[in-house]
């Protein structure tokens, strides 16, 4: 990908709306998108205890984000 705001950026933080970590997928960041999925797992898990009603759209939020705002080491 180009620079922060490149069209990369924008499919990638549009994929994170669908499956948060789906966008780090498709910038290859592996890491990231397990990290963000595995986020997003255990918040849903814990809307059973309420908890999960905060965090759900914070994981999103912040899914969405870090895949616009990524710059690859050159």
């Amino acid at each position: 990908m180009a620079d922060q705001g490149s069209g990369g950026n924008v499919i990638a933080a549009l994929c994170n709306i669908f499956f948060p970590g789906l966008g780090q997928l498709v910038q290859g960041r592996i890491l990231a998108a397990i990290f963000f999925a595995l986020a997003i797992i255990i918040s849903y898990a814990l809307i059973y205890v309420l908890v999960g009603f905060v965090l759900v759209p914070i994981i999103y939020l912040w899914s969405i984000i870090d895949a616009a705002r990524y710059r690859t080491r050159s």
